[in-house]
């Protein structure tokens, strides 16, 4: 559904909820700012989302941050009181893994890895090989004459996600990997700018690692997180939900939001996190959701009578 269709978002009220808890059987979650910020849960989440389990609501989370696997995520969620299960989570690193798995990549072939060990356990549980991520954060790339750069040349894709220890090292990696082993993919997790890595501010996102690889290479990647329709494609094969069934609940107009309205479903962008009301409100933007609510315990500050 286009935003054209959507020219106004309503302030989330009671009346909302009721109506969404009539209509919705799925309740999609986006991650950072949105259940926490850094390694803080915002207040009032643990309950909002008990709430809606108490009324048979499945509940996914689908987080763009690749840092992690979905098992170190599911440990986070523990680590903060949440009980989650793995096959609630879809992170853009379990993507990754799935894009190569459900387009027959060579299990001989090899898979470079810009980005945190999350994108190397996921390929490993895929049956894939991972070479660099944190490893890789060490090394250097010396710039003398007669150097030659070497690298492994049955490499068939590399993967680009977050990655707090991106140096120049990498970046040569992933770019011959590219430019001289014939056919590799260059698959990006996700293209967000900046996001929540601590709870007191926005850090860099695994946009700027893209974009870096982007411009040595020449070349745009295959996108496999929000906005991509991938892990929507893949959510509706494991779940068996129709779309208009779902409501995604994110703090991103460009991601979340977007990921939510391309699959035509409900949608509610939550303040808690990178975009603000005068963001929301600003003429230039285009992507309306639905709803919209200071952070995600207002559902359940809404029914409260």
């Amino acid at each position: 559904m286009n935003s054209a269709a959507r020219p106004t978002s309503q302030l989330l009220s009671a009346a909302d909820i009721r109506d969404l808890l009539d209509s919705v059987d799925a309740f999609l979650f986006d991650c950072d700012g949105v259940i926490w910020k850094g390694y803080s849960l915002i207040d009032g989440v643990a309950q909002a989302l008990e709430f809606l389990r108490s009324k048979g609501k499945r509940l996914v989370f689908v987080t763009n941050n690749s840092t992690k696997s979905r098992r170190q995520y599911a440990e986070k969620f523990q680590s903060l009181g949440i009980s989650v299960n793995e096959d609630e989570i879809f992170s853009s690193s379990f993507a990754a893994a799935m894009y190569l798995k459900v387009n027959n990549f060579p299990q001989e072939k090899k898979v470079y890895a810009i980005g945190g060990e999350g994108i190397l356990e996921e390929l490993q549980l895929a049956g894939y090989t991972g070479l660099g991520g944190p490893e890789d954060g060490q090394k250097t790339a010396e710039l003398k004459p007669d150097c030659l750069f070497e690298h492994d040349k049955s490499v068939g894709a590399v993967v680009v996600g977050l990655d707090q220890y991106i140096n120049y090292y990498k970046l040569q990696y992933g770019t011959l990997c590219i430019r001289e082993n014939p056919g590799c993919l260059f698959i990006a997790t996700n293209r967000d700018a900046v996001g929540h890595m601590t709870n007191l501010q926005e850090w860099p996102g695994a946009g700027c690692m893209v974009a870096a690889i982007c411009g040595s290479t020449q070349k745009e990647p295959i996108v496999v997180g929000k906005p991509s329709t991938f892990m929507m494609d893949f959510l509706l094969k494991k779940f068996n939900i129709s779309c208009s069934r779902m409501c995604m609940v994110g703090d991103r107009l460009d991601t979340d939001i977007l990921f939510g309205q391309n699959a035509g479903c409900k949608t509610l962008l939550v303040l808690s996190g990178c975009t603000t009301l005068p963001d929301l409100q600003d003429p230039s933007n285009k992507i309306r959701p639905d709803y919209y609510a200071s952070k995600v315990s207002d559902i359940l500050e809404l029914m409260e009578p």
